[in-house]
């Protein structure tokens, strides 16, 4: 695969991330709380998956017991905890605040690939990041008006779900190595899903699933907005350096404030237009390299 095409995947895997606010909206309207909304998410993507690799290889559905300990990584220690962290940051700040220090994760990964997979931090990268950061804020309507108080706990758990989100990458990256995106990405969401599931109280809403839109709705945001999207990311990380896969990925915000404008109707400021800007001209500036990197060989799971 060519790097243009793994990077191509990246930025369509974060856009479709970036919808994701099309079914939890609605889901949040028949009443399921957020963790909830979670559960359903990591449990569909589960179900989704599963049927797709017995249905085309189960033979990667195999997987050395040791290797466990990567994908409690990847579901537990990145898409649960990531989720509880910047679901609580939202309740003890606001949504504003905690989507900016959600998107410190680039520096992160950054920084985490720069002490295990020795990626250079070239000039070009850290002006990307910068680039990203500043983006972010203008995207997601935070400057140049600063006028929300940021708690202690508040910027624990932002900061916290910033370093949970970037863990994917860099476990992602070392257990690409030995299996295909495919099983990584199922094994990600079993473990999600044995996290997250048995503190969710899905069963209180019970009688809301018998609504066929409902449905709809969960099959939505587990196969559009988080196995097609997971699946890109993972499979375009194996021919691409963790830390500029996490900064083409921040075009999600980006996404989900033009779906703000275009499907709710939300106003959009010259801020956010220029933020809007800033986060395309790091996407593209992250993608030059002055070296070609090794292709990572796909491994098999069998």
């Amino acid at each position: 695969m060519t790097r243009s095409r793994a990077f191509f995947m990246i930025f369509l895997g974060a856009s479709l991330w970036g919808i994701i606010g099309l079914f939890v909206n609605e889901l949040y309207e028949y009443g399921f709380t957020p963790i909830q909304v979670v559960a359903l998410r990591v449990t569909a993507a589960l179900l989704l998956l599963f049927c797709s690799i017995t249905l085309s290889n189960i033979r990667l559905l195999k997987i050395k017991p040791a290797d466990s300990r990567y994908f409690f990584g990847t579901g537990v220690i990145s898409i649960a905890l990531f989720n509880w962290c910047l679901f609580s940051a939202i309740e003890t700040t606001s949504m504003s605040i905690a989507f900016v220090l959600l998107y410190t994760a680039p520096v992160f990964v950054t920084i985490f690939s720069r002490i295990f997979f020795k990626e250079a931090w070239t000039g070009r990268k850290l002006v990307a990041l910068f680039t990203t950061f500043i983006g972010c804020t203008f995207v997601i309507g935070l400057l140049p008006e600063f006028q929300a108080s940021l708690s202690l706990a508040g910027l624990f758990f932002g900061l916290g779900s910033g370093l949970f989100y970037a863990l994917y990458s860099i476990f992602g990256k070392v257990v690409l190595k030995k299996y295909r995106s495919l099983t990584v990405t199922f094994y990600t969401f079993l473990f999600a899903t044995l996290a997250v599931v048995p503190f969710s109280s899905l069963w209180e809403n019970a009688a809301i699933l018998t609504d066929i839109r409902v449905w709809l709705l969960i099959l939505g945001l587990g196969l559009i907005s988080t196995v097609l999207p997971f699946l890109l990311y993972t499979k375009g990380l194996e021919h691409v350096e963790s830390s500029r896969a996490s900064i083409v990925a921040t075009i999600e915000p980006v996404v989900a404030t033009l779906v703000g404008y275009f499907v709710y109707a939300e106003v959009m400021t010259v801020y956010q237009y220029a933020g809007v800007v800033l986060v395309l001209f790091s996407v593209v500036i992250v993608q030059e390299a002055k070296k070609k990197p090794a292709q990572y060989k796909e491994k098999s799971a069998s």
